[in-house]
């Protein structure tokens, strides 16, 4: 299917690595021109190159995104580049383990800023640009903002303030024809996952517990399914979609429990 995206100049936050990455690679091969933004340079210019020697077009910009005058700097680099921005792709963050009982405000806020202030930033300064060519936003967001995981309230409000901003910009932004969409990704295997596994004694096991939790093929969800996903509401064929929280995650959040009795 032609997404209709050739040329299309889309920021994508944390774009180097994981889900960011696996995004990156399906704009890249739709046409598109994804703008990696991502603090290391040597995960950014990699990818980059990558793709321009595959024939792909592509840029990449150094940011701090929990520095909001970095947010800014983003938006008026790519500007600066390619004139235009035809959509934005929030996905940056870091499941932190900022609890209640284990955190405190400083640890909390920074959560925040971490997780959910740049979201907005980037939105914010993009607004613009994306008025002129009725471009569109997806924000990543996690089922801990639905389901609570228990251990991390920075970024389960996090989430929970993504989901409820892209209904809120769903319909602040109808007037200018700008469609804002979440997909929520459940269990979904990454480079930050499998890290986070290794630090288990018992790493093996409890993967192959979580594969069992997922009702569709007992396996984690890849990179690339949420990618395809992205790609798609950024596109003009999802041109009458809007305010949508789409769960990319094989039944995990809502299917019944009971299915794993089977």
């Amino acid at each position: 299917m032609d997404l209709q995206l050739k040329d299309k100049v889309v920021l994508v936050s944390g774009g180097a690595k994981g889900i960011g990455e696996a995004i990156v690679r399906s704009l890249a091969s739709e046409g598109a021109i994804p703008v990696i933004i991502g603090r290391n340079p040597i995960d950014n210019y990699k990818l980059e190159n990558e793709i321009i020697q595959a024939g792909g077009r592509c840029s990449s910009i150094i940011a701090e995104l929990s520095n909001p005058a970095e947010c800014e700097k983003v938006v008026s680099e790519a500007v600066n580049i390619y004139g235009k921005i035809d959509g934005l792709v929030n996905n940056a963050g870091l499941n932190d383990g900022v609890g209640l009982e284990s955190g405190n405000y400083e640890s909390f806020m920074q959560s925040i800023h971490n997780n959910l202030v740049h979201y907005y930033l980037l939105a914010h300064y993009a607004l613009p640009y994306l008025k002129k060519t009725k471009g569109s936003i997806v924000n990543i967001s996690s089922k801990t903002g639905i389901t609570g995981q228990g251990e991390t309230s920075g970024y389960a409000a996090s989430n929970g303030g993504r989901n409820a901003l892209t209904r809120e910009w769903a319909v602040e932004l109808l007037k200018y024809q700008i469609r804002v969409n979440a997909v929520v990704v459940a269990e979904c295997w990454t480079p930050q996952y499998e890290r986070w596994i290794q630090t288990l004694p018992n790493a093996e096991e409890t993967l192959a517990d979580i594969n069992s939790r997922v009702p569709l093929e007992n396996r984690m969800t890849k990179a690339s399914e949420i990618a395809s996903t992205v790609v798609f509401l950024l596109s003009e064929k999802s041109s009458h979609t809007t305010g949508q929280l789409l769960f990319v995650d094989g039944g995990y959040v809502h299917l019944d429990r009971a299915l794993l009795r089977q």
